[in-house]
C-alpha cells in the first residue's frame, strides 16, 4: 500500500532552515483569485545540479527507489553505471568527503559539454555516464548535506519531471529560459555551447527575448545581478542588448585605457578590479553619462536588463524593492559565482544563504508574499548523473531542424530540480508533469497573456506550463525555523571517489502528496499473425500529450524509440532482427507508467489487453487465447498491495481456445497506483505452445481522477 511518510505533508521539524519571517507569512491564507492573485514572479536559476544528485534520496519522488527505472542494454539497472573498474553505483558525497578528508561543500565540476552530454545519454540507453564524466558523476547529497533544499521540498512543491532544455552547458539552457529556444551562431552552427561568453567577438543572438515582449506589453520586469555575475545574465548576449551596451559604454570608452569597453562584462570587470575608490567612481559615472544619452526605450531596457549592483548586494537590493513596494512583476535573480551553486565555483550552502535572504525578504512583508511565486531551478545538470531518460523528439517526424542538430536531439536535457515556492504550493507536494525551462515562460504567458512564439511546437506539446504544480483553491499553513549555518572556509575543489564496497542508496521511506496530472495512459499489444511484427495500441485520454519511450532489449530496434500521443496511436515493432527466439521490450511514460512485453514469436496465442476506469480507479484486463490449446494466465501484483495478502490478490485463470476472460484489478486503495504482472503457459505441457521463451506482461502506472493523490 502507499502511505505518507513522516513529514510528507510539509510539517517542518524543529531545526529546519526556513526564515522565521516566512513562517509567519505562511500562517496567513494565500490571496484569493486564482492566477489573477499573482502580482510577482521571482525566477532564481542556479547552476549545474541534477535531480538525483540533490534529491535522489528525498521521500516520495522519482529518486533512487524508482520502480520505473529503465534497464541498461546489458540487463542491469540504470543505477549500476558501467566503468573501467566495474559498475559504479550512486554514492554519498558525505562519505567520500570523510574518506578523502575533504569538505563536502566543495566538490568540483565535471564535463557538461554538448558532446559529453550526448555520450552519457548514448541515444537514450543511458549507460555511459562514468566514461563520459568520471565516476564522480554518481556522487549525491542527502538531507543532512543540503537541509534547506529538502526543507523547501517538504514545505512547498518539488517537481520531479522538470528537465533542462538542452543536454549541454549553461548558455544554451539559459537561452531557453530567456527566449524559449536556442537558435544558431552567426556561422550557422547551432548555439549548443558557451560561444556567447566570448563577448568581445560574439555578434549576439538576433532573435527577441521574452523580456522584450514583456517590455512592449507594458509589463514590469527586472534583472537583479551584481558587478560579478558569472556571465549568467544571458540577456546580455542578445543583439538588442549588446547594441544598447555599446551605446551606454560610449563615455566609459573615452576614459584612459578603456578601449575594450564594448560589452558589459569587460566594463564591470574593470569596476570590480579597481581598488581605487575614486577610479571606480569615475568608471560608474562615465557609464551613467552614456546611459543618459540613450533613447527612452533603450534606457529602460538597460536599467532593467543590464544594470548591475555592487558585489554582495543582490539580496539587499531585492529586499529594498520588496520593502518599497517596487518589486516588478517578473524578477530574474542572477547571483555571483560564489552564490551560484556551481560545483566549480560555489557550494550548496552559499546558495542556501542567498535563497534564505530572498525568502526572508518576502516573508518580512506578508502582503507581498501573499501575491508572489518564487521558482528555484537549475540551468543544467553539470556532469552529474540522473537516471530518468529525457523525452526527445522522434528521429522521424515533423519537428525538423528546430529540435535536432548533428543528427541528435537538442532536447530535452537531463532532469534538474525545480522548487515552486509560493502560498499556493505549500504542503510538501510533488508534481510529476513533464516540464523544461520553456515551461517557465509558458507560466508567464498564462499569467500575463504575453506570448512567446520562439517555443517550438514539439516543446509545447511535450511539456507543461507549471500550473499543475499549484492549487489556487486552498492553501496550507506551515511552521518553521532557523537560518543556515556558516559557510565553511574554502579548502579547494575535489572529485569524489566511490567507496571500495558499494551498495545502492536507500531512498527515504514514505510517500508525499501529489498534484493531479493531465495524463491518463494505457498501452497493450498483440503479436501479428505473420509473427514478424508486434503492434502496440497507445492511449492517452488526458488533457496533455504524453511522451512514450520504447526500449528494445531483444533487438527490435537499434536504439530506443520515442512517440508523443494525445488520444490514441499505434506503434509497430519489427521482430525480424531479434537476437533470440522471442521479443522483449519496455514502454515507459510519465509518472511511473510502464508496460513490459515479452514472449515467443511463435507460441501460445495468448493476448492481454487493458483499459483504465478512472472513476473507480480500476485496471480492467482482458485475457485472450487465440491458440489451439488451453492457456493458464497468472495475474499477480508486484506492488501497491498488502504484502501479507499477496496470495489473496494472485489469480490463476485458464482460458479455453478462442475464448477470453475479464479480470479487474482495483487500485483504489492504493490511491490509483498499480503494478501487475501477467504470465501465461499451456495448461498441458508438450504441445505446440510449449516454448522456452516466457510470455509475460507487466503493467504499472497511476490512474488519475482529477484530484490530489499520493506519490507512488
Amino acid at each position: 500500500m502507499v502511505t505518507l511518510g513522516t513529514g510528507a505533508l510539509g510539517a517542518a521539524a524543529v531545526g529546519s532552515a526556513l526564515p522565521p519571517s516566512l513562517r509567519t507569512a505562511l500562517a496567513a491564507e494565500p490571496a484569493a483569485g486564482g492566477m489573477r492573485a499573482i502580482k510577482h514572479v521571482v525566477i532564481l536559476m542556479q547552476e549545474n545540479r541534477s535531480f538525483d544528485h540533490y534529491f535522489g534520496t528525498l521521500r516520495g519522488v522519482r529518486g533512487f527507489g524508482d520502480r520505473n527505472a529503465v534497464e541498461l542494454p546489458s540487463g542491469g539497472p540504470v543505477f549500476e553505471q558501467p566503468g573501467p573498474a566495474g559498475a559504479v553505483l550512486p554514492f554519498s558525497v558525505r562519505d567520500a568527503a570523510r574518506t578523502q578528508h575533504k569538505d563536502l561543500q566543495y566538490i568540483d565540476a565535471l564535463d557538461h559539454s554538448w558532446d559529453g552530454g550526448a555520450k552519457a545519454w548514448n541515444n537514450g540507453w543511458m549507460d555511459r555516464w562514468v566514461s563520459a564524466k568520471t565516476a564522480a558523476t554518481m556522487a549525491y547529497y542527502d538531507r543532512r548535506d543540503i537541509p534547506l533544499h529538502y526543507e523547501l521540498a517538504d514545505t512547498f512543491t518539488v517537481c520531479d519531471a522538470y528537465h533542462s532544455s538542452v543536454h549541454t552547458s549553461t548558455s544554451p539552457n539559459r537561452n531557453h529560459l530567456w527566449s524559449g529556444w536556442t537558435g544558431y551562431e552567426a556561422d550557422g552552427r547551432r548555439a549548443v555551447g558557451n560561444d556567447a561568453y566570448e563577448e568581445d567577438t560574439h555578434p549576439g543572438y538576433p532573435w527577441p527575448t521574452y523580456a522584450e515582449r514583456l517590455e512592449r506589453a507594458g509589463r514590469s520586469w527586472q534583472t537583479y545581478t551584481e558587478w560579478e555575475n558569472f556571465t549568467d545574465n544571458n540577456i546580455e548576449f542578445f543583439t538588442t542588448f549588446k547594441d544598447i551596451a555599446r551605446k551606454a559604454l560610449s563615455r566609459a570608452r573615452a576614459l584612459p585605457g578603456a578601449a575594450g569597453f564594448t560589452y558589459m562584462e569587460a566594463f564591470y570587470a574593470a569596476v570590480r578590479d579597481t581598488d581605487d575608490a575614486a577610479g571606480r567612481a569615475r568608471l560608474l559615472a562615465a557609464l551613467d553619462e552614456g546611459v543618459a544619452l540613450l533613447s527612452e526605450e533603450e534606457r529602460s531596457l538597460f536599467e532593467r536588463g543590464l544594470r548591475r549592483v555592487e558585489s554582495g548586494t543582490l539580496a539587499e537590493r531585492f529586499r529594498a524593492d520588496v520593502a518599497a513596494g517596487t518589486l516588478p512583476e517578473v524578477s530574474y535573480l542572477v547571483p555571483s559565482a560564489i552564490d551560484s551553486e556551481h560545483p566549480g565555483s560555489s557550494s550548496p550552502i552559499a546558495s542556501a544563504t542567498l535563497v534564505y535572504q530572498v525568502l526572508d525578504a518576502l516573508g518580512a512583508h506578508p502582503d507581498v508574499w501573499r501575491h508572489t511565486v518564487v521558482l528555484i531551478n537549475y540551468d543544467e545538470n553539470d556532469g552529474f548523473f540522473d537516471h530518468v531518460p529525457p523525452p526527445v523528439p522522434p528521429a522521424e517526424g515533423p519537428t525538423g531542424s528546430a529540435e535536432r542538430w548533428q543528427g541528435r536531439p537538442t532536447g530535452l536535457g537531463m532532469r534538474v530540480p525545480l522548487l515552486v515556492v509560493s502560498p499556493w504550493t505549500v504542503g510538501g507536494y510533488v508534481c510529476s508533469q513533464v516540464f523544461d525551462h520553456t515551461s517557465v515562460i509558458r507560466f508567464l504567458e498564462k499569467w500575463t497573456g504575453v506570448d512567446e512564439p520562439n517555443i517550438t511546437a514539439w516543446r509545447r506539446n511535450v511539456t507543461g506550463d507549471l500550473t499543475s504544480a499549484f492549487d489556487f483553491e486552498r492553501g496550507r499553513t506551515q511552521p518553521g525555523v532557523e537560518q543556515p549555518g556558516a559557510i565553511p572556509p574554502f579548502t579547494g575543489r575535489w572529485l569524489p571517489v566511490p567507496p571500495d564496497r558499494q551498495r545502492m542508496p536507500v531512498q527515504e521511506p514514505g510517500a508525499r502528496p501529489a498534484r493531479p496530472l493531465p495524463y491518463q495512459t494505457d498501452a497493450y499489444g498483440h503479436l501479428d499473425a505473420d509473427g514478424r511484427t508486434f503492434t502496440v495500441a497507445l492511449s492517452n485520454t488526458g488533457r496533455a500529450s504524453v511522451h512514450f519511450a520504447l526500449y528494445p532489449y531483444a533487438g527490435e530496434f537499434a536504439v530506443p524509440q520515442h512517440r508523443d500521443v494525445r488520444g490514441t496511436g499505434l506503434w509497430t515493432v519489427p521482430l525480424t532482427g531479434l537476437t533470440g527466439d522471442g521479443y522483449r521490450f519496455t514502454i515507459t511514460g510519465p509518472n511511473g507508467f510502464r508496460r513490459e512485453f515479452a514472449g515467443p514469436v511463435n507460441g501460445l496465442g495468448a493476448e492481454v489487453s487493458s483499459a483504465v476506469d478512472h472513476h473507480d480507479r480500476d485496471l480492467q484486463l482482458t485475457l485472450r487465447n487465440k491458440g489451439d490449446l488451453p492457456v493458464t494466465f497468472t495475474v499477480r501484483p508486484l506492488g501497491y498491495v498488502d504484502e501479507a495478502d499477496l496470495n489473496g490478490w494472485t489469480r490463476r485463470i485458464t482460458v479455453k481456445p478462442g475464448r477470453s476472460r475479464n479480470v479487474v484489478h482495483s487500485a483504489a486503495d492504493a490511491h490509483g497506483w498499480y503494478d501487475v504482472e501477467i504470465t501465461a503457459e499451456p495448461s498441458t505441457h508438450g504441445g505446440a505452445g510449449d516454448t522456452a521463451v516466457r510470455f509475460r506482461r507487466r503493467l504499472m502506472g497511476h490512474i488519475e481522477n482529477g484530484r490530489p493523490s499520493v506519490s507512488g
